[in-house]
């Protein structure tokens, strides 16, 4: 059990070692005032603003993740019989040879997700007041003998191609649910989005608090600015060679028909799908619109339904344009948002498979 002190502590930050995921433990509310410090009611209204950017640094998506990563720790280790604080090498190298190979029926996590697990440690770490050392040798050793023993290739979603969006859309009906869900793929399509970023628009700049970025419709097309995963960057989506297949139309459709003039560009319907509600739409909306719109067009229609569905995600659109769009690299580099042109080949799904032939150019 805790020391005294150490339940004190840990029970005044909010930043208690067995806290549910979905209370307080993923706040950084270990950002206080200096113990020699006298509080005031203006330092004290510093701490919450410095709170509030602490906890702006992640997404809720992230903030969430790394809750539910202590809590599992905490619990693993109340079952041990020992502490998760402060942070020991020895013990971390330990959970992690346990979540891959796991005793009993409990199954083994992926190496993917132990990683993830291992950010979420440090991550809470640092919140309260310690630094993980990932490079210590209890840790660094064990983590590379689980990448060398149980690593797979990576699991990419099916990229969907200029063909694919085309028979989607056709599926589409003309009221007014269709025409939005007809611009949010091609929307989607061309501007490689995440479906977090689709739903995350508003009209005008500040028209919300939780506005993720903003539109500017122009002659040529439409320029998108959004605070993104990467931060704030820019996107231009020109207009198509036709109306049928345009995005900036279809959107333009969206806007005209179901009289968005301010707030959220995508909102909810109606359960007749024709009146426009005021709710912003949820990126898992995205994700089954995407599903849905593959089944009906019959992509993959080889295959199963349940490995068909199992195919696409909301990233099959950002691989889609990827894949689809024969312009010079960096032009989709810039356009997803990547770092590095590395990450945007990854997107590229066979793009470039064979078109270069080194056995022939070899000489054989």
């Amino acid at each position: 059990m805790p020391s005294e002190t150490k339940k004190s502590r840990l029970t005044q930050s909010g930043l208690s070692d067995d806290a549910q995921p979905d209370e307080r433990d993923h706040e950084p509310d270990a950002i206080a005032l200096p113990a020699h410090v006298a509080g005031s009611g203006a330092l004290d209204r510093l701490v919450d603003t410095a709170r509030d950017y602490a906890r702006a640094a992640a997404s809720d998506n992230t903030l969430k993740a790394y809750g539910k990563d202590w809590a599992h720790f905490a619990r693993w280790c109340r079952m041990k019989g020992i502490e998760p604080l402060p942070p020991s090498p020895e013990l971390i190298g330990l959970y992690l040879a346990d979540l891959a190979a796991p005793a009993g029926k409990v199954p083994a996590l992926s190496v993917s997700t132990i990683e993830r697990r291992l950010s979420g440690l440090g991550w809470n770490y640092a919140q309260r007041g310690f630094a993980l050392d990932r490079k210590n040798r209890h840790i660094a050793t064990v983590l590379a003998g689980i990448k060398r023993k149980h690593a797979r290739p990576p699991v990419q979603k099916e990229a969907i191609l200029r063909d694919d969006i085309l028979a989607m859309v056709a599926t589409l009906p003309y009221d007014l649910r269709g025409l939005r869900d007809r611009a949010i793929l091609l929307l989607g399509y061309a501007g490689g989005l995440r479906r977090s970023e689709i739903v995350s628009l508003d009209l005008h700049k500040d028209d919300t608090p939780d506005s993720g970025g903003w539109i500017e419709i122009m002659d040529a097309g439409v320029l998108l600015t959004l605070n993104a995963k990467t931060g704030w960057r820019e996107v231009e989506i020109g207009r198509g060679s036709s109306d049928q297949t345009c995005p900036v139309h279809a959107l333009e459709q969206w806007l005209q028909f179901a009289r968005i003039d301010f707030g959220p560009l995508f909102v909810r319907t109606s359960r007749d799908g024709k009146k426009a509600l005021a709710a912003r739409l949820s990126d898992k909306h995205v994700a089954r619109l995407i599903k849905q719109t593959v089944l009906d067009a019959g992509i993959r229609a080889e295959l199963p339904e349940k490995d068909r569905l199992a195919l696409f995600s909301g990233h099959s659109l950002r691989a889609g344009l990827a894949s689809s769009a024969e312009v010079d690299e960096r032009h989709v580099q810039k356009q997803l948002g990547h770092a590095s042109a590395e990450m945007t080949r990854r997107y590229q799904r066979r793009r470039d498979r064979f078109r270069v032939n080194l056995t022939k150019e070899a000489g054989l």
